[in-house]
């Protein structure tokens, strides 16, 4: 909305800043936090006030082995802070098109299931949530949808259609046909909405994460965006998924906020609110710059969450018709509760995952160089 001021530089010199991608990504990344420090308190104890964490009951209430945090009043549906300061960061610095309107689609579509998903089981004491039949038509329709858009808009529908992954010079699939990409932009929605879901179970934890992975593509998206750097590193130009930088700019502002308040002890928790359209939001960013494989690599603590839930859940149901008693790899899955088990404090296995993440995040960055 604020990038139209640049045609006014004539008049007023400084407005030319806008038009640099890098200046509206910092202010992208200033508005957020300021709107999710402005927000924050008041819609805090708005939750309180109406009991949305009274008797809400999930793996960070519950507390392990038995020994239970003092969270059970805790307000959950925090990622609605998240959600305004992105949302509205974005509309003010990034300039439209159909990159950037694809990416606040899927977000909004996806925070409408996880906000019903918050409020039946913090409103409503319906512990199980919503359907996994509603959940799973919701993401249909968030991928469905932005599929279809891009497939139709004339500057997305032929560049869409590519698959780059890492270490390579130019595109394994220069065509990809629909039923594969179909496919491919629901497994990574999908699966990293569910990822950073089940991330989401202790304090700072997934949000932590979540800011350097959002670092990662705001790079990347920079780099398919400028010609030249795309050219240098010989990764793939996509022109005007630069504008992507800007959301992962408000992205990053939003979650810094949101962690100032959900750091241990947390005052609120992001729920599936914030998780399953953050999630879907940067799976869908990731297919929109051609490196959807690199996402693999920087939410590698998100990835690993979801095969420890994935490995538990699948032994255990074969050694149970296998031997008739279920065995179990993990002490507790998702894996951050299994070093919960073994005794390391919360705070320790958050930081410690911080230090994963970043690791994940650099170890990303390198592929845009070795090639």
């Amino acid at each position: 909305m604020l990038t139209y001021l640049a045609d006014y530089a004539d008049y007023l010199g400084p407005l030319r800043l806008l038009r640099y991608l890098t200046v509206r990504t910092g202010l992208a990344v200033l508005t957020a936090l300021f709107i999710g420090f402005a927000i924050g308190p008041a819609l805090i104890l708005r939750f309180k006030q109406w009991k949305f964490g009274q008797g809400y009951v999930d793996d960070r209430t519950m507390g392990i082995g038995g020994n239970y945090f003092d969270k059970k009043h805790t307000p959950a549906m925090g990622g609605l802070i998240i959600f305004a300061a992105v949302f509205l960061s974005a509309a003010l610095w990034a300039t439209p098109n159909i990159w950037v309107f694809t990416s606040l689609f899927v977000y909004a579509a996806l925070t409408v299931p996880g906000f019903r998903d918050d409020y039946l089981k913090v409103k409503r004491r319906n512990k199980d949530g919503i359907s996994s039949w509603e959940k799973i038509a919701w993401q249909s329709l968030a991928t469905f949808g932005a599929l279809g858009v891009l497939l139709i808009h004339p500057d997305s529908s032929a560049k869409i259609r590519e698959l780059w992954v890492p270490f390579l010079k130019y595109a394994v699939i220069e065509r990809m046909p629909v039923w594969l990409l179909l496919g491919l932009i629901y497994l990574w929605i999908v699966g990293f909405s569910n990822a950073i879901n089940l991330t989401d179970g202790l304090d700072g934890l997934a949000v932590g994460c979540t800011i350097t992975v959002a670092l990662v593509m705001g790079i990347m998206a920079y780099v398919a965006d400028h010609v030249l750097l795309s050219e240098y590193l010989l990764t793939s130009h996509v022109p005007k998924t630069g504008e992507l930088a800007v959301i992962c700019g408000a992205l990053i502002g939003g979650c810094m906020a949101f962690l100032w308040y959900n750091s241990h002890p947390a005052e609120v928790f992001m729920g599936d609110t914030g998780s399953l359209a953050i999630g879907g939001l940067l799976g869908v960013m990731a297919f929109m710059i051609h490196q959807p494989f690199a996402l693999l690599i920087a939410g590698g603590v998100f990835v690993v969450e979801l095969l420890s839930v994935v490995t538990q859940v699948s032994w255990f149901k074969y050694t149970k018709r296998r031997f008739g008693v279920g065995r179990r790899v993990f002490l507790m899955a998702p894996i951050h509760h299994h070093f919960q088990k073994k005794g390391w404090p919360e705070t320790k296995v958050v930081l410690r995952f911080w230090i994963l993440s970043l690791g994940c995040a650099l170890a990303s960055l390198a592929t845009l160089k070795l090639r």
